[in-house]
């Protein structure tokens, strides 16, 4: 027999299980979470010893803090540029971002780089001011680096490369302050594998590196 009773129990339970399934309605119509974006840097570099350089060491080299005048100031956004658009805007792509700004990754590469032949010594450290014995006493040269350029420049929708400029400056110290031995500006422009993010991070790296092979080369001949 149907009562009252049983039939407001019905309708609450009816009720109820609505109710319920709005919520999971309601749940499931929610927002994902943003995805994180993709953190790059130049690669895990060298995992074996290099071959023994039976060359002479060079003398010890100061290198002061890369500084980076041409981007933003402790960015560590991927930029590029259209080039066949607007190519004065630098624009960050939104799913990539460098581990540490450009200008330390710079850095690091140009230690490795600079480090295969000499002591490279922090600019900043008392130690980078202690004199060289087999060098007459004379304290180590200084290097200088500014990071003017450093992006994925696109030339067309499908054609694009990564560009590195750097200014390098060389001077040495003297009890009357500093002396200029040379400046000179290296560019390089690798041409991208992909027209995106990835792409243009693998051709930074690769202009990174051959800018710091040739920097290397011109320091040690400013040097002599």
């Amino acid at each position: 027999m149907v009562t009252m009773k049983n039939i407001a129990k019905k309708s609450y339970a009816a009720g109820a299980g609505g109710i319920f399934c709005l919520i999971l309605a309601g749940c499931s119509a929610l927002p994902a979470p943003p995805a994180r974006p993709a953190l790059y840097d130049f690669g895990p570099g060298a995992v074996a010893p290099a071959p023994t350089d039976r060359r002479a060491p060079l003398p010890p080299l100061a290198l002061a803090d890369v500084e980076s005048t041409g981007l933003p100031e402790g960015s560590n956004a991927v930029l590029y540029r259209l080039a066949y658009a607007d190519g004065q805007q630098l624009r960050p792509y939104s799913q990539a971002r460098w581990s540490q700004p450009p200008a330390q990754l710079v850095q690091q590469r140009l230690r490795e780089q600079l480090g295969q032949r000499r002591a490279i010594l922090k600019a900043d450290d008392g130690a980078a001011q202690a004199r060289d014995p087999a060098q007459g006493g004379k304290l180590p040269l200084v290097l200088r680096v500014e990071l003017e350029e450093f992006s994925h420049l696109f030339t067309s929708p499908t054609d694009s490369s990564g560009v590195v400029r750097l200014r390098a400056t060389v001077v040495e110290l003297t009890p009357a302050g500093e002396s200029l031995r040379g400046q000179r500006v290296f560019i390089a422009q690798q041409p991208a594998r992909s027209a995106d993010a990835a792409g243009g991070v693998a051709a930074l790296a690769d202009a990174s590196g051959r800018v710091a092979q040739e920097l290397a080369a011109w320091v040690e001949q400013v040097g002599r």
